[in-house]
């Protein structure tokens, strides 16, 4: 038998989504304070005892993107100060990871940055998810584990069940991109760009591939002011596509990207709750599928010490699960949904082989 004393804890930047992880594994969040005094500096008071526990500390370093940085240094500061046995940094949504090369003179490499001052802090470990590119993992010292939407997302469009459909993408996204095709069996178009300075748009350059008369999706990890969404939109509609739908794993959504969305031809933009989207940002072409069940069952994974990549051997069925689970929490699918709930935690306190469910 598997002894489950692990601890979940959350800073301020994405709260829902760690009540959504905790509601999965059913269990409560830690009690923590977690605040800025009125001269904006950071203080974190652990409220537990925490010795010897296997902590998992729940911050995407999302807007405001630097106070959320230092709110996880703080508090991965204060539960090492605590005792704690083990503390893994959970951050679905790494920020400054763009700027993960020189490819201009004299500029920083940020994502490394940002990689040293979390090991610095203290963890011993990372959970994250879609990174910019996969080499940022090369920047941790400690082990480092990546999860991907890619298998959600693209069930997402499974069940939709649109036909003449293509798969678009940038070169950067390209290898994830080809494994959401696949599963999709459907061809995979490429997008060339040019990004413009520091400008943060991009110009597209060419299509390439079939797409003329077709349906196409538009896939990347994130998706920031929405100016390069918008530059590829054009292109495939300047190529004669019928119906484009949009998709990614982080919604930044920065100032003007929801303007863009509304008065562009997408059909659907669906993004997953890594980065907390508030009302003001949804819009009714929006779906939103949320990651805690993945992020959940990963938690529970590295705790047990089993294998995290064999979520992805049988993730067509664990998919299908995290959906119905989603359905349920926004009220879709309750039947189904409290029956994968029941699921869940039953396999919390059964031993779990590596890659069954």
């Amino acid at each position: 038998m598997y002894a489950d004393q692990f601890d979940l804890y959350t800073g301020n930047s994405n709260p829902e989504l760690a009540h959504k992880i905790g509601k999965y594994l059913d269990r409560d969040l830690g009690r923590a304070e977690v605040f800025q005094f009125a001269n904006e500096n950071i203080f974190v008071k652990v409220l537990d005892n925490v010795r010897e526990k296997d902590v998992f500390l729940i911050q995407p370093t999302c807007h405001p993107v630097n106070q959320s940085i230092m709110e996880l240094l703080v508090m991965i500061d204060a539960f090492k100060r605590a005792s704690a046995g083990r503390i893994t940094a959970v951050v679905p949504y790494y920020a400054y990871g763009r700027s993960d090369k020189k490819d201009q003179p004299r500029v920083p490499i940020t994502a490394r940055l940002v990689a040293d001052m979390i090991t610095v802090a203290g963890a011993d470990r990372l959970l994250t998810m879609d990174l910019h590119q996969g080499q940022i993992q090369g920047f941790f010292n400690i082990p480092v584990d990546e999860l991907t939407a890619v298998h959600l997302l693209s069930n997402h469009f499974r069940r939709k069940q649109i036909e003449d459909l293509v798969v678009v993408t940038d070169l950067g996204f390209a290898k994830r991109a080809r494994a959401f095709a696949e599963l999709l069996d459907a061809p995979l178009a490429i997008i060339e760009k040019r990004r413009l300075g520091n400008e943060d748009r991009a110009e597209v350059l060419n299509v390439i591939g079939e797409v003329r008369g077709r349906r196409c999706v538009i896939v990347d990890d994130e998706i920031d002011t929405a100016g390069t969404l918008m530059e590829t939109v054009h292109a495939l509609e300047r190529e004669g596509v019928n119906e484009i739908y949009g998709c990614a794993t982080h919604g930044v959504l920065s100032e003007g990207a929801i303007e863009r969305i509304r008065e562009s031809s997408l059909r659907e933009l669906v993004l997953t709750d890594s980065i907390p989207l508030p009302t003001s940002k949804r819009l009714p072409m929006m779906k939103v599928l949320s990651v805690a069940p993945l992020i959940g069952e990963a938690i529970k994974r590295i705790h047990r010490g089993e294998s995290v990549g064999a979520l992805f051997t049988s993730e067509i069925s664990f998919t299908q699960e995290m959906l119905l689970w989603d359905d349920a929490e926004s009220g879709e699918g309750e039947e189904d949904g409290r029956e994968i709930s029941r699921a869940a935690r039953r396999s919390i306190v059964t031993p779990m082989h590596t890659g069954e469910r």
